[in-house]
């Protein structure tokens, strides 16, 4: 048997469904950091029946094979966890001004991230997992997922500002434009619009409206896909059903169907191999502990400070 260097780069916390090694072994109950690095530079460790030397060589737990003195490593479950993310956390995973993240606010000892994102002002349904590849299916503009949101705006838009929506407004990074827009209501000084995109530029739909005139107080997620946020309050969540991640994976399949690069023949053969056991249909929300006493109360993680800051007003 070969032995072989790894051609990885270190870690960075990338939402690729890479970590190290030594991360990976740690997590499944081998030991501490550093005994578990001792069993990889010792060659006790193969990855996809090759002997791995190097540390910090970077995994997918979820797809490759990991053996320890020829014992191999279950496959950890994939998880889905829907969000009502509150206004005022983060969607990093790493924020040095210790500000509440989504990540803090569902269980699990896995490593976890977001699926496309949610600025700090922003509030509403975020999806949170650690498939890699159901992330890329669904943040990715060439899926074409759409996404649903309830904007209020100052002013009222006229029409000639919604069908320039709707073809689109040229930003920095390209062109962006609504699928669908309406007014679903409006007063003498504000509107709140309905707005449904299929790609999630940074801060997208406030940079979109700020070149029409219409500074945005309030955004909310409401949908994304067959997704919607149902009865949860900003903090709690739940967890997906397999019906509902399959239902997400479809939808996606459908718009690319016809891709000549094989696209669907890839995501067909990812779904069956990610199927993760079965999870009960009916899922009751679950109020978050991390959420339970905001603004007041907050969770720690070892070795972060973690303060949370009134979020200052548009």
């Amino acid at each position: 048997m070969r032995t072989t260097r790894s051609r990885h780069a270190p870690d960075k916390g990338s939402a690729d469904g890479l970590e190290r090694l030594q991360k990976v072994l740690a997590s499944a109950g081998l030991g501490s950091r550093r005994s578990c690095e001792e069993l990889i530079t010792t060659g006790r460790v193969e990855v996809d029946r090759q002997i791995i030397t190097q540390l910090g060589t970077r995994v997918d737990p979820l797809k490759q094979q990991i053996r320890v003195d020829g014992e191999r490593l279950p496959n950890p479950q994939r998880v889905v966890y829907l969000l009502n993310k509150p206004v005022g956390v983060v969607t990093t995973n790493y924020d040095p001004s210790g500000r509440p993240r989504v990540v803090d606010l569902v269980p699990g000892e896995q490593r976890l991230f977001a699926i496309g994102r949610l600025d700090r002002m922003s509030e509403g349904l975020i999806l949170m997992t650690n498939d890699g590849d159901l992330a890329n299916l669904l943040a990715h503009p060439r899926y074409g997922v759409e996404k649903k949101y309830h904007v209020q705006v100052a002013g009222v838009p006229s029409q000639e500002a919604l069908d320039k929506l709707r073809r689109g407004i040229s930003l920095a990074e390209g062109k962006a434009r609504a699928q669908r827009v309406d007014v679903r209501s409006q007063h003498k000084q504000s509107a709140v619009l309905e707005m449904v995109l299929d790609e999630g530029k940074n801060r997208e739909i406030r940079r979109m409206l700020a070149q029409l005139g219409h500074k945005v107080h309030q955004l909310k997620r409401v949908q994304v896909g067959t997704l919607s946020l149902g009865n949860l309050l900003p903090g709690q969540w739940r967890q997906l059903a397999w019906s509902e991640i399959d239902a997400l994976r479809r939808a996606a399949e459908a718009v690319i169907g016809k891709d000549p690069v094989g696209h669907q023949t890839r995501l067909a053969r990812d779904s069956r191999s990610s199927r993760p056991g079965r999870l009960p249909d009916k899922i009751q929300p679950t109020q978050s502990r991390a959420m339970a006493s905001l603004p007041g109360g907050r969770r720690r993680r070892p070795g972060k400070a973690s303060t949370w800051r009134k979020p200052r007003p548009n």
